[in-house]
């Protein structure tokens, strides 16, 4: 059996059967845990110089996405800063070394409840209270430590049982905002860019199948109504994914029984996630539909061709063409005719339906080229290095694409960095996602 470790920071919260376990071990474990020997050695060697820093670097960039998304679907300014602190720690260890009263006091209270419940769930009240009052004043703020020892109890059986969806939106004072339109529109969007931020294989996966699919519905003569809720299906057809550990989806070979099965299970996790949104009934409907197929070998449900509306047809082939031209980790992005050779292929065996193909693949044959230049002052050049950054390689890779030495690609990636304002990769990514500078088809205008 394998036990879950706690961890704030590189200091370990441990339950009562792990007190015997010295606190790096784990870490030593994990870090020698997979790949090749020299891969292992690389990784213990360099650990302790830039574990601490990549640590940082991963919960800042965490944070930061997390902060932006909220801003974006009008969460406000309170709820963007307690999330972009929700790892700071009482005595300024966190990554933006804030510390005390600086920290907000919405990230100070979710610190402390989610470490609770998780101790509290799977050791207990009693390891619960002594993990707290051991860790005062250091990860926590004492005086939230001093209440929650005091009223443990009651407050931990108050959360016993999950709540509903309705008593969670009882528990809030008023709705802050509701969304129709093109503000449902920029929310969703919002959504597909994070989704999409989960692999960088990924990169403006979601927005390009939405608006692919919305040009094909356009070719195919749906009505406006229709392709305004096949676009939103396209957006959030892989919300599921985020269920979906990473390991499966940048697994650079073949897929285990075991794997495929959990990846197969990504749009019903879709549809699990959306079902409480009356007004996104249909395009949830659809979205979890994009692995059907005609003759029944499609997943999660195995529906057949009497099922499948016409929307839900043209989202399938949508997705099926704009993952063909993207790069995998098991293989390169197909040229866009060999792509449409494999569409045709799938329509001959009874898969695909032949006029969802057919306005997908004329809709493409109109993709507008991703603009060179011009967002954030990027040139034509660094325009390429973004693509590249978003598509996860690293300083040398791109600099052996580009042809150009390891130093000049390096000048590069800071110039991009500087003129997008950010400090990580998945920040750029965001930012080529939403300007069309990666991955997301263009309709042409």
């Amino acid at each position: 059996m394998v036990r879950r470790r706690h961890l704030v920071q590189g200091r370990r919260l441990r339950g009562p059967r792990d007190e015997h376990r010295p606190d790096g071990g784990f870490v030593v474990a994990a870090l020698g845990s997979h790949g090749a020997p020299t891969d292992r050695l690389r990784r213990l060697a360099t650990f302790p110089g830039t574990g601490q820093r990549e640590i940082e670097s991963w919960l800042k960039t965490h944070t930061s996405l997390g902060a932006q998304f909220a801003e974006r679907v009008g969460l406000g300014a309170g709820a963007a800063d307690a999330i972009l602190q929700a790892y700071e720690q009482w005595d300024g260890k966190g990554p933006r070394h804030l510390r005390g009263d600086q920290i907000p006091l919405p990230a100070r209270l979710v610190s402390l409840s989610g470490i609770v419940e998780v101790i509290a769930r799977r050791h207990g009240v009693t390891s619960a209270e002594s993990v707290v009052r051991k860790h005062a004043g250091k990860l926590f703020d004492p005086r939230l430590a001093e209440v929650f020892v005091q009223k443990s109890g009651p407050l931990l059986d108050s959360g016993a049982s999950t709540p509903s969806w309705e008593q969670v939106l009882d528990a809030e004072p008023r709705l802050a905002r509701r969304v129709a339109g093109a503000e449902l529109d920029e929310v969703l969007e919002a959504m597909a860019d994070l989704v999409d931020l989960k692999s960088p294989h990924l990169a403006g996966h979601s927005r390009g199948v939405a608006n692919l699919a919305a040009q094909a519905a356009r070719i195919a003569g749906l009505p406006q109504a229709d392709r305004v809720t096949l676009r939103r299906a396209g957006l959030l057809h892989d919300l599921g994914r985020l269920g979906v550990s990473n390991a499966i989806w940048d697994k650079p070979g073949p897929l285990s029984d075991v794997e495929r099965e959990r990846a197969h299970q990504h749009p019903y996790l879709t549809d699990k996630m959306l079902a409480r949104i009356p007004a996104l009934a249909r395009s949830r409907e659809i979205a979890a539909r994009h692995h059907e197929r005609l003759d029944g070998s499609g997943y999660p449900r195995g529906l057949t061709a009497a099922s499948l509306t016409p929307a839900d047809r043209l989202l399938a082939a949508a997705d099926v063409y704009h993952a063909m031209t993207e790069p995998r980790p098991h293989r390169p992005a197909l040229a866009a005719d060999e792509a449409a050779a494999q569409l045709r292929s799938e329509v001959r065996t009874g898969r695909l339906d032949g006029d969802a193909v057919g306005a997908v693949l004329r809709a493409a044959g109109h993709r507008a080229p991703a603009r060179r230049e011009g967002p954030a002052g990027l040139t034509a050049r660094e325009v390429e290095v973004l693509a590249l950054l978003a598509r996860g390689h690293a300083t040398k890779e791109i600099a052996r694409r580009l042809g150009v030495t390891t130093k000049t690609a390096s000048n590069h990636v800071e110039h991009v960095y500087t003129k997008l304002g950010v400090g990580s990769r998945a920040a750029a990514t965001l930012f080529a996602t939403q300007h069309g500078l990666v991955g997301s088809f263009e309709p042409a205008r």
